[in-house]
């Protein structure tokens, strides 16, 4: 008995009882009536059990006393409880397995409530990480709502600032505009200022000049009149006012020499590298600008005597003085060299380059890459056309016999080679007298590769003077051969 009631009180029963009455009576107005009324039968059967158990109990206690022992208890208690009709419903387990059962039973129970509370607190902690990520994404779209209205007052600052800009550029435009007219103007001005200053600048000369033929007239007209039995000495007279060319003649032909030599030194080395751009061979580069050279002095000379017929035409009728119309006329030119058509010249040795058979290659450079070289060489040939005698180049062709009175060799010669490859720079001559020395390339075998290449192709004369350098690939440019010996 002893141990029975020892695992009844164990098991406890009534708290288990207590316990489902009370999650009945919470969840009683959320759970559906089929769920009342199962939970109703499981208090009804762990009743039963319990009651079973205590009946148990009652029959070993009643014969642990004796056969009289308890019972008035009985008669007073139990008799009339079950008068009541009241049946106990006989049980087919054992009492210890209805224990084991009813154990079992709140042993489930008590781990559905652990079940039940801790999934309470996770849903409370999911809860709570709900309400932050809530709060998170508040905060977050606020920070997107006040990026988006920098966003877009920033795109309207610009949107000002861009249009503010876009009037001043086109305000600074139509100033640039505005200055472009008025440089124009301007340069329009001051070349007329020019040639005011030019006509201005002759007409003192021209005065000057029949100022000094009237002041010998006058003394010729006084000596005519005059009883002198020696009325005329021209020779005196000529000696003693010589023409500004005879003065200057020397200064010029010592400037003249010197300026041939700078453009050797400087100018040709300059126009080489200019072209080694855009021409791989440097031989081919050397003969451009010998040839550009030479036929400027060419287009040079007969400038010089066009000039110089128009301007005796002009002299001849009105002249009178001591002086040949021959020396007035140099003179005359020596005076306004700055009349001298330059460009026509130039213009006249880039088509004459053009159509020269022995640089028809590469087609694809333009001459006007070297005018301003060309430039330079005919206003100095000009020049020294008027001096007396002129100054001329020496006459060259490729194939010659090397000549080392008029000629150096180039560094890359070969020096036991008797004719001459191509040239490099040409001889300044004075009459039969070297001023200056040449350069030129002598190699082996010249003879044959001249005559070789002066059957290539002629370059096209279609195109004009005017056009522009169009190279046809590009290549980094490499330095031309300076020379390193100055004439």
């Amino acid at each position: 008995m002893a141990d029975t009631l020892r695992r009844l009180v164990n098991t406890s029963s009534y708290s288990v009882l207590q316990q489902k009455l009370e999650s009945w009576y919470k969840d009683y107005h959320v759970i559906s009536c089929e769920q009342s009324l199962t939970r109703c039968c499981e208090l009804l059967e762990v009743t039963s059990k319990v009651q079973g158990q205590l009946f148990t109990i009652l029959n070993l206690t009643a014969q642990e006393g004796g056969h009289y022992a308890g019972v008035d208890t009985l008669k007073s208690r139990l008799l009339p409880w079950l008068g009541s009709c009241f049946s106990m419903a006989s049980t087919s387990v054992s009492p210890d397995t209805s224990l084991n059962l009813i154990q079992d039973n709140v042993e489930k129970d008590r781990k559905l409530q652990q079940l039940s509370l801790s999934h309470e607190s996770d849903m409370l902690k999911m809860e709570e990480q709900l309400c932050s990520t809530r709060i998170e994404l508040d905060s977050t779209r606020q920070e997107l709502a006040d990026a988006k209205f920098d966003l877009d007052s920033t795109k309207n600052k610009s949107a000002t600032t861009l249009l503010a800009t876009e009037d001043e550029i086109l305000h600074l435009k139509a100033e640039l505009r505005e200055a472009y007219e008025q440089m124009e103007l301007y340069k329009r001005k001051l070349d007329v200022l020019e040639d005011y200053e030019r006509q201005v600048r002759l007409l003192r000369d021209e005065v000057t000049f029949l100022t000094a033929e009237k002041s010998m007239l006058q003394e010729r007209l006084v000596r005519s009149r005059s009883p002198s039995p020696l009325p005329r000495r021209s020779s005196p007279v000529r000696s003693e006012s010589p023409t500004r060319a005879q003065i200057t003649s020397s200064a010029r032909h010592a400037r003249l020499v010197s300026r041939f030599s700078d453009l050797y030194a400087i100018e040709r080395p300059e126009a080489q590298s200019l072209l080694h751009r855009y021409v791989d061979d440097l031989e081919t580069v050397q003969k451009i600008l010998f040839i550009a050279t030479v036929e400027s002095f060419q287009a040079a000379k007969l400038a010089y005597r066009q000039f110089k017929l128009r301007v005796r035409k002009t002299l001849s009728p009105t002249h009178v003085g001591p002086e040949t119309v021959e020396e007035a006329v140099v003179d005359y030119i020596v005076r306004n060299l700055d009349l001298y058509d330059v460009q026509k010249s130039v213009d006249d040795v880039i088509n004459a380059m053009n159509v020269n058979p022995r640089i028809s290659f590469p087609p694809e450079v333009d001459f006007l890459l070297i005018s301003s070289f060309i430039r330079d060489m005919c206003r100095t040939a000009f020049a020294m056309q008027t001096l007396d005698p002129p100054l001329d180049l020496a006459f060259s062709t490729d194939g010659e016999l090397y000549n080392d009175t008029k000629y150096r060799r180039s560094y890359d010669s070969e020096f036991t080679a008797p004719l001459v490859s191509y040239h490099v720079w040409p001889a300044l001559m004075e009459g039969d007298m070297v001023l200056v020395k040449g350069e030129a390339v002598t190699r082996r075998g010249s003879l044959w590769r001249s005559r070789s290449r002066s059957c290539s192709p002629v370059r096209s004369r279609t195109g004009s003077p005017t056009r522009t350098l169009i190279p046809s690939r590009s290549r980094s440019p490499s330095p031309g051969r300076l020379s390193t010996s100055r004439l």
